[in-house]
């Protein structure tokens, strides 16, 4: 099996785990109290790079609404036709929502480059290879920005090894409802 083979079956059995796994309130209150740790305690990144929730995804909504109280400026990815870095646009607990491509939803607010950018991803394994939805968008994205890049994920979506490939940019810490995981030593970001 090649990479692009070895991807799809993991994208599959991830597919199937999510839909037999319901997000409990304290495993997504547990994953944003964690996040917020991080980034309000722990770094000094003012340009968060967010996600709006897709159907089954974490919901960073109150971590959006937390990081813009605390001064921080919120960014929402725009998704951009295939084969393009996505766009982050400023959001305010104020601003409107527009539909965007694959059910996404994005701020109708200013164009903005984030500091540290909030991954979302189906799995993902302890040497910060993630596995995201086929598009390649956080990929490009990370290597064109070349910021801090933080996975957010439940812990049952861990897996032993992401087939990871020479596109695929590693992430630099990932965080669940259960712990913060640091990338291992040795594995640098391509690009």
């Amino acid at each position: 099996m090649n990479i692009d083979q070895e991807k799809q079956v993991l994208r599959r059995a991830l597919r199937q785990r999510r839909a037999e796994h319901e997000i409990s309130p304290d495993s997504q209150d547990g994953l944003i109290e964690r996040l917020s740790l991080l980034i309000l305690e722990e770094n000094t990144s003012l340009k968060i790079g967010c996600v709006w929730p897709l159907h089954g995804e974490a919901d960073l909504r109150p971590l959006c609404a937390l990081l813009s109280e605390a001064g921080r400026t919120v960014l929402l990815p725009e998704t951009t036709p295939k084969g393009h870095p996505l766009l982050f646009r400023q959001w305010t607990p104020e601003s409107a929502m527009l539909c965007g491509r694959f059910g996404t939803m994005h701020p109708e607010g200013v164009l903005d480059t984030p500091d540290l950018v909030l991954v979302p991803l189906l799995a993902f394994d302890r040497s910060g290879n993630r596995l995201g939805y086929g598009g390649g968008y956080y990929d490009r994205t990370l290597a064109a920005l070349g910021c801090q890049a933080v996975g957010f994920a439940f812990s049952w979506q861990e897996v032993a090894q992401v087939p990871s490939g020479a596109y695929d940019q590693p992430l630099d810490q990932i965080v669940t409802e259960r712990e913060l995981i640091a990338r291992q030593p040795g594995k640098g970001r391509t690009g």
